[in-house]
């Protein structure tokens, strides 16, 4: 995949209702979504000419998307207009491993306590989405319907600077999830989000926050071991 034909995937879960936000911004959702759910490879370069016209966008908000991504860490310039997505080394996973280690249980303890019927029923429908996805092997739809599962948890803590951290840290990992996902297959994937909803649903916040735990920590080990084996390189 080069940068002249990256398709512009269809509005993630974070740029719904489009219209209502300025272009810039609709811009930044739609690169930013490209690199989160692995669309963009990492290690693979692509122009910026590219994104303009893969995006269909000018200039100016397109480098604007590119300014904001590159200070959160999801983009490096390269010489001749280019921009690269950064491959993890093993040093970074570990971090990131420490920081969602620390950053997510909290979310989720904080979910769990402010949590109406309707927020476990549309953490069910995201889930059913989730399983669905990994039934038919579908690694782009279960990429989306796991950041939503997480996202969702992360709207209902109450806890936007939190949140900020932690979907920074998705967009440092997610390309490589999408690489490590495409290779193990669905059926090898972790997933604890249903015990989290059946704490959930027993109004157990400490439990959910474990569930949440195991479910982010066993995830970035097996990205950690995929790194070992060298089974992450560029596209």
């Amino acid at each position: 995949m080069t940068g002249t034909n990256t398709k512009t995937p269809k509005p993630g879960y974070a740029d719904e209702n489009t219209q209502r936000i300025p272009i810039h911004q609709q811009v930044y959702l739609q690169l930013r979504d490209l690199i989160l759910f692995g669309e963009l490879a990492p290690g693979q370069a692509v122009t910026i000419q590219g994104l303009i016209a893969s995006l269909e966008a000018g200039m100016t908000p397109v480098r604007e998307a590119i300014r904001r991504l590159t200070s959160e860490g999801a983009l490096e310039f390269q010489g001749n207009r280019r921009v690269i997505v950064p491959t993890p080394d093993v040093a970074s996973i570990e971090e990131m491993i420490y920081a969602r280690q620390a950053l997510e249980p909290e979310l989720a303890l904080r979910a769990a306590r402010r949590a109406t019927k309707e927020d476990l029923n549309a953490l069910k429908t995201i889930d059913d989405r989730l399983d669905q996805a990994i039934s038919r092997g579908d690694v782009g739809l279960y990429l989306r319907e796991n950041y939503a599962f997480h996202a969702k948890m992360y709207e209902m803590s109450g806890a936007p600077i939190l949140t900020d951290i932690a979907n920074g840290l998705w967009l440092r990992y997610g390309p490589s999830l999408r690489v490590v996902c495409g290779r193990m297959g669905t059926e090898n994937l972790v997933d604890h989000h249903k015990e989290a909803l059946e704490a959930l649903a027993a109004g157990d916040p400490e439990r959910v926050a474990t569930a949440i735990q195991e479910d982010v920590v066993q995830g970035m080990v097996q990205m950690r071991q995929a790194m070992n084996s060298n089974q992450i390189d560029s596209a």
